[in-house]
C-alpha cells in the first residue's frame, strides 16, 4: 500500500532556537483544552489581536522554557486543515510557512477518536509533532482508558498525558519540547495511507506536479490535497502549472472525483488502528457523567428551565453584589472625588473646572462604577463555556429557533451577544447556510450585550427599587420575544420561511479551571478600562464641549441645540433633550450614555447621579428609556463589523432601520403603557 506522504519530515533550521527564541505552535480542535494550555503558559505575558487581512483572532504569548523564552502562538480551533474556512487555512499556512519549531497538538483523552483526524492532517506537514493527551481526568470519568505509550508507538510522535486545567503534566510536556529542541528526539510520524484503489492515481499526480510545487509545500501533500479537492491547493497549482501540465492534472481529478472519499476512508482507518489500539473503553451498560447531567441539561423542557434559572442567577448576582458594590463606587470614590476636584480647582477658569469635574469624573467615573457588574457578566459567561455548557444551551433552543427558520447552531454566536455584539456577529461563521447566518447576523444585537446590561443595571435600581430585578428579567425577555418575532418576520419577508438542519458538536463536561476564567475576566475587564480610558473618555469631552461651549450656559449650548432640534423625535417616548442626546451618543458606546447624563447632570459631594436622574424623571420616562436602549441601533463597532461580515451597506441600513423603527414603537408604547398604569 503506498504512503499518501513521505516519510519523517527532516528537522527543520534551527535559526530561532539558537538566537534562544524557539516558536511553538498550539494546534488542536475546539474544546480541547487548547486554550487553558495556553493561558496556562503564557499567563499575562499574551498578545490578542487578529491575523493580518483576517478578523479571526491571533494569539501569541511568550513564557519561559528551562531558562529562555519560548513563544507560543495558539492556532486557531480547526476540526482539518482542509481550506474550508479562514481559520483552517490560517493554521496550516503557519505551519508550513514559518516553520515552527514544535507543533503541540493538543486532543482529548476522552474524545480521541475525533480528536486524531486533526493529527492524521499535522502529522503530514514538515514540522515536529507532539501530542498532549488532555482531559484524562475527563476520560476517566466517562470510564475511558488510554494507553499513552500504546497510542505513542502507533503514531510514532511522543504522547505525553496531561490535565491541563489542574497544571498536572505541563512539566513533562515542555520537557518532551526541550528534547527535540535539542536534537535528542526526532519525532517520526507514521501518517495515514490512501485507500488501496487511489494509491496510484496519487502517485500519477505527484509524480506530474513535483517540479512546478511552490515553495514551501511538500509535492506529496500537494498532490494529496488536490486529490481532496482542496479549493485553496487547487487554485494555486492551477496558477504554478504549464497549461498543458494543468490539463493532464485536472482530467485525472475529474476521472476520479470521488477520491476525497478515499482521502477520509485511508484517516478514518487510521483513527481505527490507533483507537482499538491505545483506548480501553467502558463497560457496556455504563453510563457516564455527562450522558447523567445531560438527562436535564438537553431535555426539552427541563434544559429551558434550567437555562432560564442560569440568567437568572446572573441577573440575581448583578443586582445583589454587584449594584451595591456600584452604588459605593459612586457614592464613596466618585462623587467625594468630584468634590475634592471641584475644591482643588476651586481658583482654576470655569472652563477647566467643569471640564475635569462635569467632563472627565462625571462621564468617565460614572461609566467605570459599571466595573463590578461587568466582571460578574465575565465571570458568568466564562465560566459557562468553560465547563461545556454552551452547547446544550444551544441544544435546548433549537426548536426556538426553528420558528426563526434558524437552528441551535444559531444560538451560539447568540449567546456570545450577551457578552458583546461584536463576537456575536463574527461568531456567525460557524453557520453553514448562508440565509441562516445573515438572519443570525441581523438579529444578533437585539442579544443585550454586557455594556447595554450596565446601563440597565444603572439605572434600574435608581428607580424602581426592589423591583428592579423583575424590571431587568422583563427587558431581556422583551428583547429577546423581539428577536424572535423580528427573525421570524424577517425570515418570511426575505427568505421565504426557509429551514436549515442542525448538526452540532456536544463537548464533554469538565471542571472549570480558575486560572483560565481569571485570565479572560481580567481580559475584557482591562479592555473595557482601556476603552473608558479612550473612546469613552474622548466621547465625555466631546459631549462636555458641546455642553459648554459657546458661552458656558448649559441651556444655551450646542448640545442644548441639538437635543431641542431633535427632541420632539423624543417626545412620544417621554425623552426630555437631555435624554435624546444620551441616547444618540451611545452609538460610539453604550456605556456612553450614562457618560453623557454624567456630564449633563453633573455629580457632587451630597447627590451621586442616580439621586440626580431620579429626582429629573419619572419612573415611566426611565422604563422607557431603558427598553429603547436594549432595542436601540447598535454601537459603531457592530455596525462595522457587519458591514464586514455581510459584505454590503445595503444589509447595514435594513439593520439600522430595523432597530430605530423598533426602538421608537417600543419606546412609545412602554412610556404610555408605563404612564397609565402609574396614575
Amino acid at each position: 500500500m503506498a504512503e499518501c506522504h513521505p516519510a519523517a519530515p527532516a528537522a527543520p533550521t534551527r535559526t530561532r532556537v539558537e538566537a534562544g527564541a524557539p516558536l511553538l505552535a498550539l494546534a488542536g480542535q475546539p474544546n480541547m483544552g487548547k486554550s487553558t494550555l495556553f493561558n496556562l503558559l503564557t499567563g499575562l505575558n499574551q498578545h490578542v489581536g487578529n491575523w493580518p487581512g483576517k478578523t479571526v483572532e491571533r494569539r501569541e504569548g511568550r513564557f519561559d522554557l528551562h531558562g529562555r523564552e519560548a513563544i507560543l502562538v495558539d492556532l486557531p480551533g480547526t476540526y482539518s486543515l482542509t481550506a474550508n474556512s479562514p481559520e483552517e487555512v490560517i493554521a496550516r499556512e503557519f505551519i508550513v510557512r514559518e516553520r515552527p519549531d514544535v507543533v503541540i497538538a493538543v486532543v482529548s483523552a476522552a474524545q480521541l477518536e475525533r480528536s486524531l483526524y486533526l493529527v492524521a492532517e499535522l502529522a503530514a506537514l514538515d514540522a515536529p509533532l507532539v501530542l498532549a493527551l488532555n482531559m484524562v481526568d475527563v476520560a476517566e470519568q466517562e470510564g475511558l482508558r488510554v494507553e499513552p505509550h500504546v497510542l505513542e508507538a502507533a503514531l510514532g510522535v511522543p504522547v505525553v498525558p496531561m490535565v491541563a486545567s489542574k497544571a498536572l503534566g505541563v512539566r513533562d510536556l515542555l520537557e518532551v519540547v526541550e528534547d527535540i529542541l535539542s536534537g535528542k528526539r526526532l519525532p517520526a510520524p507514521r501518517p495515514p495511507e490512501i485507500r488501496p484503489d487511489h494509491a496510484a492515481v496519487l502517485a500519477e499526480i505527484q509524480a506530474r506536479i513535483a517540479a512546478h510545487v511552490p515553495a514551501p509545500y511538500p509535492p506529496a501533500w500537494t498532490a494529496l490535497k488536490l486529490l481532496e479537492g482542496d479549493a485553496e491547493v487547487t487554485r494555486t497549482m492551477q496558477a504554478a502549472l504549464p497549461p498543458e501540465t494543468w490539463q493532464a492534472v485536472h482530467a485525472i481529478l475529474r476521472a476520479h472525483d470521488d477520491a476525497f472519499l478515499a482521502v477520509a476512508s485511508g484517516r478514518y482507518e487510521w483513527i481505527g488502528r490507533m483507537v482499538r489500539a491505545a483506548v480501553t473503553r467502558p463497560r457496556v451498560g455504563q453510563i457516564g457523567l455527562t450522558e447523567r447531567l445531560d438527562r436535564w441539561a438537553a431535555h426539552p423542557f427541563w434544559g429551558m428551565a434550567l437555562l432560564a434559572g442560569i440568567l437568572g442567577l446572573v441577573f440575581g448576582l448583578t443586582f445583589t453584589v454587584g449594584a451595591p458594590l456600584q452604588a459605593w463606587l459612586e457614592s464613596a470614590v466618585i462623587a467625594p472625588l468630584a468634590g475634592l476636584t471641584a475644591e482643588a480647582l476651586v481658583e482654576a477658569p470655569a472652563w477647566l473646572r467643569g471640564l475635569a469635574v462635569d467632563g472627565l469624573i462625571g462621564g468617565v467615573g460614572s461609566v467605570l462604577t459599571f466595573l463590578p457588574i461587568l466582571v460578574i457578566f465575565f465571570a458568568a459567561f466564562a465560566l459557562l463555556e468553560d465547563v461545556g455548557y454552551m452547547a446544550r444551551a444551544a441544544y435546548v433552543m433549537d426548536n426556538l429557533m426553528h420558528l426563526m427558520g434558524l437552528h441551535g447552531k444559531s444560538f451560539l454566536p447568540l449567546f456570545l451577544g450577551f457578552g458583546c455584539n461584536v463576537p456575536a456577529v463574527m461568531g456567525t461563521r460557524v453557520i453553514d447556510s448562508w440565509p441562516a447566518r445573515l438572519l443570525t447576523i441581523l438579529i444578533a444585537p437585539l442579544v443585550p450585550c454586557t455594556a447595554r446590561m450596565a446601563v440597565v443595571a444603572f439605572l434600574a435600581p435608581a428607580f424602581f427599587g426592589a423591583k428592579a430585578l423583575w424590571v431587568t428579567w422583563g427587558l431581556v425577555l422583551f428583547s429577546l420575544l423581539a428577536l424572535v418575532l423580528s427573525g421570524t418576520l424577517l425570515n418570511r419577508l426575505l427568505f421565504k420561511g426557509q429551514r436549515s438542519a442542525f448538526i452540532m458538536e456536544m463537548p464533554l463536561y469538565h471542571l472549570p479551571n480558575p486560572r483560565t476564567i481569571g485570565l479572560l475576566v481580567w481580559q475584557r475587564t482591562t479592555a473595557f478600562i482601556r476603552k473608558a480610558g479612550t473612546a469613552i473618555l474622548g466621547m465625555a469631552v466631546l459631549v462636555w464641549a458641546l455642553s459648554y461651549l459657546p458661552g458656558g450656559d448649559l441651556n444655551t449650548s450646542y448640545l442644548a441645540r441639538l437635543g431641542q432640534f431633535l427632541e420632539p423625535l423624543g417626545r412620544p417616548m417621554g425623552f426630555d433633550w437631555r435624554l435624546t442626546v444620551a441616547l444618540l451618543t451611545s452609538f460610539p458606546a453604550k456605556e456612553n450614555a450614562i457618560a453623557t447624563l454624567g456630564v449633563l447632570f453633573g455629580v457632587s459631594p451630597e447627590a451621586g447621579l442616580s439621586e440626580l436622574l431620579t429626582a429629573a424623571y419619572s419612573p415611566a420616562a426611565a422604563l422607557s428609556f431603558l427598553t429603547v436602549t436594549m432595542l436601540f441601533i447598535p454601537c459603531m463597532a457592530t455596525v462595522a463589523v457587519t458591514k464586514q461580515e455581510t459584505g454590503s451597506w445595503r444589509w447595514v441600513a435594513v439593520s439600522l432601520a430595523l432597530f430605530l423603527a423598533l426602538s421608537f414603537l417600543a419606546g412609545t408604547a412602554v412610556y404610555h403603557l408605563a404612564a397609565w398604569a402609574l396614575r
